[in-house]
């Protein structure tokens, strides 16, 4: 009976532990009141005092056995610094497009586009829009929106020399107001009727002949770029232009899209019943915010989720690593163990022990994978394919979130790759124990 009842306990231990684990990494408010008592425990129990003490012997013999308990730390850096990374490009890549938009302008599309380079809005249907009740005005009663062309150009990058999609885009004159983060940092704007451009600072960097006075041919012609500008989403990786100059040069009778302030934030309601009541209309519209937000869904979904398959399938390597050196640790302290144990020391502080020497390797190695992440990763300059089949400009973006959310990922594989050698220290019997010794 006695034969069956060790391998029942040790697979109870490790539903345990995965339960205690997968609560720590999905909800990790719900083990505040374990880890609170954990320290009350520690710090006024007997037991908990002993526990304390043999996790102090254990520490203390780390520089003996630094080989193995060092690929617990790298590898565990290892898992907490591709999950940072690859987070971090998803939050940077989210906080880029999502920036771009507010809840005080609205952007209208053709009726079932889902982007503004799918989207026609006819020429005709523009002062309509424009004059729809809930457009801000001007001092002057001017409606403060800006009517856009949307097309691609083929630029070589920096990097490689690869061909790659840059947006430009053709705006009016009260695309200044309607988009007053966009501001000039080197050079001019560029002259209505004039074939002149501005480019994005994004753009400029990650891509080759966007110089001011260097010439970007478009349509077998030559515009001249004049100014640089910034704005902190996804403008820096367009060049503008003036629209109705951009719209001759490429035959176009339309526009992709209508970009206009909101009297408020609530006359976004305002403009959508107005623009749905017109016979003449077939559009959508919603605001800027809700609109960039679903156009960075997808991509930021998809890097999450490659990021945390990656990082699942290293942290399996990582606890193996975690078990097979806490096992070897064990053995190594086996005689150690079973003194403590024929002096009095009931089974607990044996287990906790185990588990904070684990976990403080592992905190380690989080510390050190998370720092890594930050080093080589925040504020780093990428680009990627967005939903107008063009180049998105952002930046990687290693916050304090996802810094602790890689501490998270360290401490649960930390729990996991401790708890079974743990126990196999609390259980075996002194006198196996010593005479293995």
């Amino acid at each position: 009976m006695a034969r069956h009842a060790k391998p029942l306990r040790t697979g109870a231990a490790a539903v345990i532990g995965l339960a205690l684990a997968a609560t720590w990494l999905v909800q990790p408010i719900l083990m505040v009141g374990v880890l609170a008592g954990l320290f009350y425990w520690l710090a006024a129990a007997r037991q908990g005092r002993q526990a304390l003490a043999i996790t102090w012997v254990g520490l203390a013999t780390i520089p003996e056995r630094l080989g193995a308990t060092s690929v617990v730390v790298v590898g565990i850096a290892g898992v907490v610094a591709v999950l940072v990374a690859m987070q971090s490009m998803a939050a940077g890549f989210e906080a880029t497009v999502t920036g771009s938009g507010d809840d005080e302008t609205a952007i209208v599309l053709r009726a079932g586009a889902n982007a503004e380079v799918s989207s026609v809005v006819e020429r005709s249907a523009v002062p309509l829009i424009m004059q729809a009740p809930g457009v801000r005005r001007d001092t002057r009663d001017v409606p403060i929106a800006t009517a856009d062309v949307v097309l691609v150009a083929t630029v070589p990058r920096r990097s490689t020399g690869a061909d790659a999609n840059l947006e430009v885009r053709g705006v009016s004159p009260m695309a200044w107001q309607v988009r007053p983060q966009v501001r000039i940092v080197a050079g001019r704007r560029f002259e209505p009727g004039r074939r002149e451009l501005i480019v994005g600072q994004g753009a400029r960097d990650q891509f080759q002949g966007l110089e001011i006075g260097d010439e970007l041919r478009m349509n077998n012609e030559g515009w001249r770029i004049v100014g640089v500008f910034e704005s902190g989403d996804t403008h820096e990786s367009e060049v503008w232009t003036d629209a109705e100059t951009l719209a001759a040069a490429h035959r176009r009778n339309g526009f992709q899209s209508v970009v206009a302030a909101l009297a408020s934030p609530a006359a976004i309601e305002t403009l959508r019943a107005a623009l749905a009541a017109d016979p003449r209309l077939r559009v959508d519209v919603d605001t800027t915010r809700a609109y960039y937000t679903q156009q960075s869904e997808r991509l930021t979904t998809i890097i999450r989720v490659v990021g945390t398959g990656v990082a699942i399938i290293m942290a399996l390597g990582a606890v193996f690593g975690a078990l097979n050196t806490m096992y070897t640790a064990v053995s190594q302290r086996a005689r150690e163990i079973a003194t403590l144990r024929a002096l009095g020391f009931t089974a607990a502080p044996v287990v906790v022990s185990i588990l904070l020497e684990t976990m403080t390797l592992a905190l380690a190695g989080g510390v050190l994978g998370g720092g890594i992440a930050w080093a080589l990763f925040n504020g780093f300059t990428v680009s990627t394919l967005g939903s107008n089949f063009s180049q998105v400009v952002f930046q990687f973006q290693v916050t304090a979130q996802l810094l602790g959310r890689g501490l998270q990922w360290a401490l649960g594989i930390g729990l996991l790759g401790g708890l079974l050698p743990a126990l196999r220290a609390a259980t075996q019997p002194v006198t196996v124990a010593l005479r293995e010794s």
